[in-house]
């Protein structure tokens, strides 16, 4: 069974930063695409940062320059480091995994990361 446990949310200032991490079981991070999605109250999930299996990685134009995404394969997680955080960031992000074998992704629970101005 894969299961996805985000954590690393939190309420920081504008201008501080947080790191999410993404503990992921059932499948392995190193061989299949990564991402970290947000949504924010009253709007749509979005897409905030990927890396494939192959370790290529795109990013939101919103989010460029101030998020990385990264991954620990011998930790199985996935990471979203969040620097020079704006109130606008304030979602719930969540973080997926798709696999070959898998008609639908695997989304974890989501955490909260609000940010104060």
């Amino acid at each position: 069974q894969v299961q996805l446990v985000e954590s690393g949310g939190g309420l920081v200032q504008a201008g501080g930063s947080l790191r999410l991490s993404c503990a992921v079981s059932g499948s392995r991070v190193s061989i299949n695409p990564m991402a970290w999605y947000r949504q924010a109250p009253g709007k749509q999930r979005e897409l905030v940062a990927s890396i494939t299996s192959g370790g290529s990685i795109s990013y939101d134009d919103s989010v460029k320059g101030r998020f990385t995404i990264s991954r620990d394969n011998a930790k199985n997680t996935v990471f979203l480091q969040m620097n020079s955080l704006k109130p606008e960031d304030t979602a719930v992000y969540y973080c997926k995994l798709e696999t070959s074998w898998s008609f639908s992704p695997f989304w974890g629970q989501g955490t909260q990361v609000t940010v104060s101005s």
